[in-house]
Order: C-alpha cells, then sequence, then structure tokens
C-alpha cells in the first residue's frame, strides 16, 4: 500500500513505486478515471492515449495491402514524391 499526502494547493507526489509501475517520468500526465462501483482508478494519460490510437490503427495495415517494409516505403514515396513519379 503507498501513501501520498495533499498540498495546501491540492498537489500530490506520486509515491515512486507506483511511478515506476504506470512509467511515469517528470512532465507526464496522469488520468483520473472513476468506475461505476465509484472506485477512482489511476493510469499514465500518455499510454491510455497510445493504447487507444493502436486499437483505432488495428487492422488498418492490412486494409490497406500493406504487409511490409517495402509496401510502406512505397506510400512514403508516394507522399513524398506524388503519384506516378
Amino acid at each position: 500500500m503507498n501513501l501520498a499526502k495533499i498540498s495546501a494547493n491540492g498537489q500530490i507526489t506520486v509515491p515512486v513505486e507506483i511511478r515506476r509501475l504506470l512509467g511515469l517520468k517528470s512532465g507526464d500526465k496522469i488520468l483520473f478515471l472513476q468506475k461505476q462501483n465509484g472506485e477512482i482508478v489511476v493510469s499514465n494519460a500518455s499510454a491510455v492515449a497510445i493504447r487507444k490510437a493502436q486499437t483505432a490503427f488495428s487492422g488498418a495495415a492490412e486494409a490497406m495491402g500493406v504487409s511490409s517494409e517495402e509496401d510502406i516505403q512505397a506510400l512514403v514515396d508516394e507522399v513524398r514524391y506524388g503519384k506516378g513519379q
């Protein structure tokens, strides 16, 4: 169990063990989520955003027919230099 004290300004220091578990670094943002039972969950906002992006893009490569590094390079070249060049 870890305990944190709230300052007069409403600030808390996240215990080092929790920072390590969440992968938090100076300047990172943390997310407070309230579950239906009232419990508050704390998570690394950056990690949550990355997971959401991964979920949103899941299957996109397959849908575009991208299956190799060469396919990716072809797409980059198309964007950089335009079609047919």
